[in-house]
Formats: C-alpha cells, structure tokens, sequence
C-alpha cells in the first residue's frame, strides 16, 4: 500500500483529503506545517508528499529539497499561476489548484505514484546506464525508455521500424541509431519516400541503365546502392508504391539490388532504417502495403511519443528552442511568462515538436518585450487545450464538504462542495471579471470553465465576454 504525507494548514481541507484518499486504498498521515511534518516523520518512508503551497511558518515548497527524491505535489489556493510555475521550476512533480475535483486529484495521484513506482523499478532492474541521445532532449520516463532501446539496438544490423506522429523527431533517432552504429563513418543516406513522385521513385532507389525508359540518357546508380556499408532511412515508407516495395524487398531478403533495365544484380550490405505515421499493419491488410515486406522491416519496432505524452519535456523543449532562437536572432534572453508557460503545458500540440518550434520562432521574431514571451505570441488555438476532467461521471455521490479559502460564504456555518463552489464564484464574478480572469481565479483552462458552465447550466455573460 503506497504511503502519502498530507501536509496541510486548514484541517477542514487536510481530512477530506485524507478521507478521499483512505477511500482509494492508500496509507495516509498528515501535517498542519513543514516543521511538523519534518519533525513527526522521515520524509524517505513516504511514495509521495502533497502539500500546500502557503503554510504557516515556511512554504510547502522547502519540502521538495526536504523530501529528496520523494515526489512532492504542490497544491495552490486559486491557482496562484505564478507560484504554480516557479514551484515546477524548484523541482514539484506536479500542481494541483484549489478547488480541486476529488476525480482529478486521484487521478494526479496515481499518476504521480506509478511513474515513481516505475522509474524505481527501472532504476534497480535496469544495468544499462540510460543518457540522452545527441540532438534529441527530453528526460522523461518515454524518452528514457527509447533511449535505451536505441543503445541497445543501435550496434546491430537489426532492421528497425520508427513509428510515431508527423512531427516527433524519427530522423533524430533514425540518426541516433546510425552514429552509434559501426557504419558511423559513412553517411547517412536519407529518402523522404512521399516526396518524389511515384513514377521516379523507382529509379531513385535503385538506378537505371541507359536507355531503359525514355529520358534515361545515361547510367545512374540508385541510393540504396549509394547506402552500401551505411545506413539507409526511408522516411513515411507507407507511401511506396507497390512496385518498388518488390524491389526493396529484394534487397532485403537476398542483399542484392538490380537496376532497372538490367539483367545483373550488385550485392549491397544496407542496413534499412524505415520510419512512418501510418499503421502499416492495417495497410496490409487492406492490401495496400505488402505483408510480407511488412514482417521483413518489423524486426525492432521503436515508438515516438507525441509531445503531449512527454511533460515536463514540454517546456525543457520549449525553453532550448527559445533560447536557441534568441542566438540565432541576436535578440536578448528572453523567458516564457507563466500565462505562456500555462498555454504550452496545457496544448494539445498536434504538430509536436515540430509545432513547437514554429511557435517559439514566430513568438521571439514578434516579441517587442525585451524579458518576456507572453502566451499570446504563441498563437495557441484554445479549442486544443487538453481537458483532463471526466466528462461522463457528471454526479458524483456523497462529495466532500470543502470550505476553500477566500471568500467566505454568507451564512459562516455552511460547508460548500467543490461544485456549489465554482457555480456561486462564477455568478458572483462573471459580471466583472472576462472569461480569461475567472479561468485563472478558478485554475482551470477556459476549455474547462466553458465545459463546467455547460454542465451547470450557467450561460456566459455577454457583456464579461466582451471585455
């Protein structure tokens, strides 16, 4: 049973959490402050610590240095934004703000806990040191999990199949697996499959003779003929026809290639590198990519997240590109401002890293601030903001009573649910505060406040909507 340390000032708050929790099936103590907690218990004996940001005597966050490697979550009254951010910086594995939903909170919990549970495990299970790849930057637990693999297959011959969303980075790994390979000091030949067009294809990948169609003045060797004794990379290989498909196949299973138009083959040693965002499974069963070349290339299978997936390489992305951005440009070091950081941790980034890179191009080339990008320059569609919360279980039985801080209610001996609470802050708010301002207050996204209002049937005042 995982043990979690409440570390909480108001202890309306502290035991309906605790409840919440014990009904989940975890072990749980608490602390009305940092003094206590550190005093009472040893932080180590902890799987995770969730604490206030704001507690009497010193902040929640000294508990992230106290607790070493144990993970702290760091919650925040009103979704102080910025705190929220610079409590990330300090090294919390996460923030949740107040009022919370009991479903998002275990949700964050378990979360938190099973990514510790499983880097542990990693950690003693695992004798292979995982370090970054050169060009590639990210550490979470996905990322740390394909640089491995891409250790251990790289000095193989071993065909490999990189599948992922456009935009993810498959050249990188692509490269990745060649520079650590014993073929390093040829180069690299790299085809984009989907970018010449279906009649030339052939011929690109593996040569003509002279004469052997009409504009063929003269012999021509092929790329997988350039490749030999290197590494060859077939970039969206979905989109070959089925007609080189043979051809490659060939090459695959006998290490021979024939040009076309001759009636002699030429041994080559290639080891193929295949990348695409396509399931060519399903393709082959509809006939539109052969099954058997398809088994011949998914020898090692390597996935790429989606940047979404990645957390907290979000913004270590985000961050490496504008400062990258920044040199190239000669401007001076700028930072995301905490609404930017908000927006890009909260984005869907159907593009990934690709997107990502767009964005924080356009955003320093338009900066006119000299110390801050603001989350407006990103040009983020908020429609793409990832909604977390349970859209079906709209009734939930028995809800804890909570009183948040801030306001407090009229009569001072009522207890409000998280529910009663949002409604009665939006319609006590809505006629001065725009949408923006009240998702902030709330700590949610303005996907999210739109959901709840329809959930609630409260409609969005028009004249705040204005503003």
């Amino acid at each position: 049973m995982s043990k979690i340390l409440i570390v909480e000032d108001e202890p309306i708050i502290r035991t309906a959490l605790r409840r919440l929790l014990e009904r989940n099936k975890y072990e749980v103590s608490e602390a009305p402050s940092v003094k206590e907690a550190t005093g009472k218990f040893t932080l180590a004996d902890f799987d995770l610590i969730i604490s206030d940001l704001r507690l009497p005597g010193a902040p929640g966050t000294d508990l992230i240095k106290l607790a070493d490697s144990v993970p702290v979550l760091i919650m925040t009254s009103y979704a102080s934004l910025r705190s929220a951010v610079d409590s990330m910086r300090m090294g919390a594995v996460d923030y949740i703000a107040k009022p919370f939903d009991h479903e998002e909170m275990v949700t964050a919990v378990k979360r938190v806990i099973g990514k510790a549970n499983a880097a542990n495990l990693q950690k003693h299970s695992s004798t292979t040191a995982s370090h970054a790849i050169a060009g590639m930057i990210g550490a979470s637990d996905v990322m740390h999990d394909l640089y491995n693999r891409i250790h251990k297959v790289a000095p193989t011959k071993a065909t490999v199949l990189v599948r992922g969303e456009t935009g993810t980075g498959k050249e990188l790994v692509a490269r990745a697996l060649h520079e650590e390979s014993p073929r390093r000091e040829k180069t690299m030949i790299s085809v984009n499959c989907a970018a010449i067009p279906e009649t030339l294809i052939e011929s690109e990948l593996f040569g003509h003779e002279k004469g052997a169609f009409t504009g063929a003045a003269s012999t021509r060797e092929g790329l997988v003929a350039a490749a030999d004794g290197s590494t060859l990379f077939l970039d969206e290989i979905g989109e070959l026809p089925l007609e080189a498909q043979a051809r490659l196949l060939r090459v695959l299973q006998e290490g021979e290639v024939r040009p076309i138009g001759s009636v002699e083959s030429h041994k080559v040693d290639v080891r193929l590198v295949a990348a695409t965002h396509r399931d060519l499974r399903k393709l082959a069963q509809e006939g539109k990519f052969r099954e058997d070349l398809y088994f011949r290339i998914n020898v090692v299978q390597l996935e790429l997240p989606p940047l979404r997936d990645r957390g907290k390489d979000i913004i270590t992305l985000a961050e490496a590109l504008l400062a990258r951005y920044c040199q190239e440009m000669e401007k001076p070091n700028l930072k995301l401002s905490p609404e930017a950081v908000q927006a890009i941790t909260t984005y869907t980034w159907p593009g990934n890293v690709r997107e990502l890179e767009n964005a924080m191009q356009r955003a320093v080339i338009l900066c006119e601030d000299t110390q801050e990008i603001s989350h407006e320059l990103l040009d983020i569609d908020l429609d793409l903001v990832r909604f977390e919360e349970d859209d079906e279980d709209d009734t939930r039985s028995s809800p804890e009573r909570i009183q948040p801080r801030g306001k407090a209610p009229q009569d001072p001996n009522e207890d409000l649910s998280l529910e009663d609470y949002f409604q009665r802050f939006v319609l006590e708010h809505q006629d001065t505060m725009s949408e923006t301002e009240l998702a902030r207050k709330l700590g949610v996204s303005r996907k999210c406040l739109w959901e709840r209002r329809q959930r609630f049937g409260i409609p969005r005042n028009k004249a705040a909507g204005a503003k």
